[in-house]
């Protein structure tokens, strides 16, 4: 299901005339993991290692392994960010998770005070577009799983916001594992008739009201 919403992604916003970068982590085989070989120069402190000031510094020196130095210009040159991905354990996969950690430094993808509504990324929309294990009423706040929006803050706010995205409503396709076929076609097409006015719409209030009213 991830990969169809996916490709009708990339069809729609193509028509549209878009430029379309796909990073496919799992095909890239991209390193999860955040290491001392993310920096391909001296370290600042050998003796005491950062990786928070370690790859700053990198960064401002030109001096991130190369497979970061690319996904940051594929960021660089956005202006949305779809990130896809099935919801593992409430959170991204691992693989995202880590793309995030390796790709996003500081002085690349936020700085101080340049964060949240002042954030490096504020010309940049991002929008979180992901499938789930359990139903619409499992990710209610009567639901065993409690209110989506509570899973959501901690991407949304904590981390898109926190760079500056504006950031877009999520697309969440509910459980389609275990609907009829017509619901999941359903689900692609209702993701590219959004996608066909995607860039009409106004960001979401990341504020504490509006994931915890």
């Amino acid at each position: 299901m991830n990969g169809s919403l996916k490709n009708i992604a990339v069809d729609v916003l193509s028509k549209q005339g878009c430029s379309v970068t796909v990073s496919d982590l799992y095909t890239m085989t991209f390193n999860a993991t955040a290491t001392r070989n993310d920096i391909t120069g001296d370290l600042c402190n050998p003796q005491h290692f950062s990786y928070g000031i370690e790859t700053k510094e990198a960064f401002k020196k030109g001096c991130l392994c190369e497979d970061i130095l690319e996904e940051q210009r594929k960021v660089h040159k956005a202006d949305l960010i779809i990130f896809q991905f099935p919801l593992y354990w409430f959170s991204f996969p691992a693989i995202m998770k880590g793309w995030i950690d390796r790709v996003f430094v500081q002085g690349f993808a936020f700085d101080f005070p340049g964060c949240y509504d002042t954030g490096l990324f504020r010309k940049k929309k991002a929008l979180l577009s992901f499938t789930t294990g359990g139903t619409e009423e499992i990710f209610s706040k009567e639901g065993a799983s409690g209110d989506i929006r509570y899973l959501l803050w901690p991407m949304q706010h904590g981390i898109m916001h926190f760079c500056g995205f504006q950031v877009l409503a999520p697309q969440i396709s509910y459980a389609p594992e275990y609907v009829a076929e017509a619901k999941r076609k359903e689900m692609l097409m209702n993701w590219a008739q959004r996608l066909e006015k995607i860039w009409e719409e106004s960001p979401i209030d990341c504020t504490p009201p509006w994931y915890f009213h």
